[in-house]
């Protein structure tokens, strides 16, 4: 072999395995950049699984990374029972969601008409208590709970969004009886557009068509449940997938007087406290405003006390040390304590005419939906 055609040869091999080199090199980078970052999501992942007792159950990488959005019953402390003024909801969650999914043998037929609906949708204005709502099915059902969050499923990399998606809808599937739950909803499912982005069109496509599969799986026991106060940005094709919808608007006085008795049910109040004059000064307001409200309500006698016992207050700050606020009064140094009874003028209404607006504005809103609906 002549040396010019020897060291040809020789450049060659050497391009050629540098060629390789660097392109496992730049893969195995890749994928340890891909794995550090949803390594605390596996985690996660995994101390859901262990708590599960799954030990007999395969999921592979991206299933992992989705068990870690898996919230446990034991996990929620929120219950119907502490909801108010949303029994009918409640009785028709239970009726339609909860009952199928958890005795399914009471809802097989030879029609396939009994059972639950695959998709149901809380709507209404902020504050009314969809969020709440959803944990409440969460622990009541016994069901695992997939709150699926946006940031968990979008990735840089081309191709792994849609293969999480799959992967909440497998996972559901290994794991039911299942919620999957998608609060605000019309962030992710928005009404698609021809300009909107490739890769938020197929995640969207992937999902309705996983959605779609999922429905036609005999005995399936996996409801997808969505939460917006903006329905009407919804895609039509997701609001045909969730026939079950329910308004959750503002409270009326019934409502209120039921929300105003749990909230207050372990306050002092004076005697002869007017719950009914309380809840004719709130009309319009939402549960939030009705919570902070009261929150304000109860914390005006300790700022009375603190503003009266400055004394009380140094001796706080020598025990405490002076970095600390002389706001911040221990459950034990507050135990003995006195503070009067809430009277009805510590509740402030300042967010009563805001609240009216607020609920006047959503109900043209849902009147349009409603509208919208009636159309299609």
């Amino acid at each position: 072999m002549q040396p010019q055609t020897r060291k040809i040869l020789i450049d060659t091999f050497y391009i050629v395995a540098t060629q390789i080199l660097a392109y496992y090199g730049i893969r195995y980078m890749l994928s340890n950049a891909r794995g550090s970052e949803n390594q605390g999501q596996k985690e996660r992942g995994k101390a859901v699984a262990k708590r599960l007792n799954l030990k007999g159950l395969q999921l592979n990488d991206y299933e992992n990374t989705i068990m870690g959005e898996v919230i446990l019953p034991d996990d929620v402390t929120v219950t119907f029972g502490q909801i108010g003024g949303l029994d009918d909801i409640i009785q028709d969650l239970n009726e339609s969601v909860i009952y199928p999914l958890n005795h399914p043998e009471l809802f097989t037929s030879p029609s396939g008409l009994l059972g639950s609906p695959k998709g149901l949708l809380l709507y209404g204005p902020p504050g009314c208590g969809k969020t709440m709502m959803a944990k409440a099915l969460a622990k009541e059902s016994g069901a695992a709970f997939i709150n699926v969050h946006l940031s968990t499923l979008q990735d840089k990399w081309f191709g792994e969004s849609n293969r999480l998606i799959r992967a909440v809808f497998s996972l559901a599937e290994k794991l039911q009886p299942a919620i999957i739950f998608i609060d605000e909803i019309d962030a992710f499912l928005r009404t698609r557009q021809s300009t909107e982005h490739e890769v938020s069109a197929t995640m969207k496509a992937e999902f309705m068509t996983l959605w779609d599969g999922l429905m036609s799986s005999e005995g399936a026991r996996v409801v997808v449940l969505g939460a917006t106060n903006r329905p009407n940005d919804i895609d039509a094709a997701i609001l045909r997938r969730m026939p079950k919808r329910f308004l959750v608007g503002p409270p009326g006085p019934e409502q209120r007087h039921q929300i105003l008795s749990i909230m207050l049910k372990n306050a002092e109040l004076e005697d002869g406290f007017d719950i009914n004059a309380l809840v004719r000064s709130t009309g319009g307001m939402t549960g939030s405003d009705l919570k902070e409200m009261c929150r304000n309500a109860a914390i005006r006698p300790l700022r009375e006390y603190i503003r009266t016992n400055p004394v009380e207050l140094q001796r706080h700050k020598e025990r405490g040390g002076a970095g600390e606020s002389t706001a911040q009064l221990t459950t034990e140094e507050t135990a003995g304590v006195k503070l009067r009874p809430l009277v009805l003028t510590d509740f402030e209404l300042t967010s009563v005419h805001h609240a009216h607006a607020l609920g006047q504005a959503y109900n043209l809103g849902d009147d349009l939906f409603s509208l919208r609906e009636s159309l299609d």
